[in-house]
């Protein structure tokens, strides 16, 4: 397919069917879309409930949602609205449906090609199955890009999804690369009458459980935190599993500690999240969408990665320019205000679902990464000016 130098799409749709982590991380693609296209209207397609993300976006003129498993009804008056009504459908996730619909909805369309690998030796072989699954998303695209899971990070990844229209692909990272986060909200005013100047936000709920660090290291760091004259604010969605993991937690930390902290678990939307990390000394976090949120918002960010590579999903460095942040293992490693921690272990990011490969498995790596080493990045960080 020749390059579309000169092309100039009227409408835009993004299309990001997934979680709210995958759809803050399109945001450089529509800055760098907008570049290209600056008198373009942008719409978005995703998921009810996991666009906030894109709330107060300079960039997007309307959001489309939709149910993760929509009924006939839903897909009717979907097919009504989206039908043929843009030039271009920009794909970002490589799922059937997100591909379906940008068939629907455009003339064009580029897109995200997943794959099925087996481990890091095995990356770079071709996988049948997925060539395959993935031949007739080729045939209706213009432009497709491949994910690669350890050696292309996934902002780097959404971007190439314009080089078509570049003469340049090597443009689109040479200069800073920024994730926009929703423009914030104000917090509630009884979370705000609460807040203590220097605070420190800690958010221990990944999605999964074995993206999860043990219950006494953050006992321990947390202790040490209040210890150095700080506020604790716990954050955490309103998740079950989340309101839950808060709780134990705060049982383990002793009265006096327990009057430092913040338990804001389940009361915060995203923008408002936004605005708490905003005013933050630090945060900490798991590898969960809301540590890459505190990587856009510019705040000090220690993030706790266990079996995935950073290489391919650790939060931005704002500003950063170029295609790789991050290298694939190092215990500690700082670019920017972001600061990614890692266990020990030569498997160590093996990017399965822990060591047992399923969601509730526990993660040597992670039980291996001990306070200590949190706490002297910490120290590290907060020196660096």
């Amino acid at each position: 397919m020749s390059k579309l130098y000169s092309y100039k799409p009227k409408k835009v749709l993004f299309i990001a069917t997934r979680q709210i982590g995958d759809v803050l991380v399109t945001t450089p693609l529509i800055s760098r879309a907008r570049e290209l296209w600056p008198d373009a209207e942008f719409h978005f397609l995703g998921y009810r409930g996991k666009l906030d993300m894109l709330k107060g976006n300079p960039d997007i003129a309307e959001i489309i949602e939709t149910s993760d498993r929509p009924r006939l009804p839903e897909y009717l008056a979907l097919f009504n609205r989206l039908f043929q009504r843009y030039d271009l459908a920009i794909v970002t996730q490589p799922s059937d449906r997100a591909y379906l619909y940008g068939l629907l909805a455009a003339f064009r369309r580029v897109g995200v090609l997943g794959g099925h690998p087996q481990g890091q030796t095995g990356i770079d072989n071709t996988d049948r199955k997925a060539e395959r699954q993935n031949a007739w998303k080729k045939a209706i695209c213009i432009h497709t890009i491949n994910v690669d899971y350890f050696k292309q990070h996934v902002i780097v990844e959404k971007l190439r999804l314009l080089e078509v229209f570049y003469k340049n692909a090597q443009d689109l990272f040479s200069k800073q690369i920024v994730v926009t986060p929703p423009k914030e909200e104000s917090l509630t005013p009884v979370i705000a009458s609460q807040l203590l100047s220097p605070y420190v936000v800690v958010h221990p709920g990944p999605l999964t459980a074995y993206k999860r660090w043990p219950l006494s290291y953050w006992q321990i760091l947390i202790t040490w935190l209040v210890s150095q004259g700080w506020q604790v604010v716990l954050s955490a969605s309103s998740a079950k599993q989340d309101l839950q993991l808060n709780q134990e937690i705060l049982s383990l930390l002793d009265e006096s500690t327990r009057q430092k902290v913040i338990d804001t678990a389940g009361k915060l939307s995203i923008p408002q999240a936004a605005s708490l990390i905003r005013g933050a000394l630090l945060y900490v976090g798991v590898d969960t969408s809301i540590t890459h949120l505190a990587a856009a918002c510019n705040t000090k960010t220690i993030a706790l990665f266990g079996p995935t590579p950073p290489t391919n999903f650790g939060p931005w460095p704002n500003g950063f320019i170029g295609t790789e942040p991050y290298v694939l293992r190092a215990r500690t490693q700082m670019n920017g205000y972001v600061t990614i921690l890692q266990g020990p272990g030569e498997c160590v990011p093996c990017r399965k679902a822990g060591c047992d490969d399923h969601p509730n498995s526990l993660s040597e790596c992670l039980d291996l990464l001990e306070p200590a080493q949190v706490i002297t990045a910490i120290e590290q960080a907060l020196s660096k000016a």
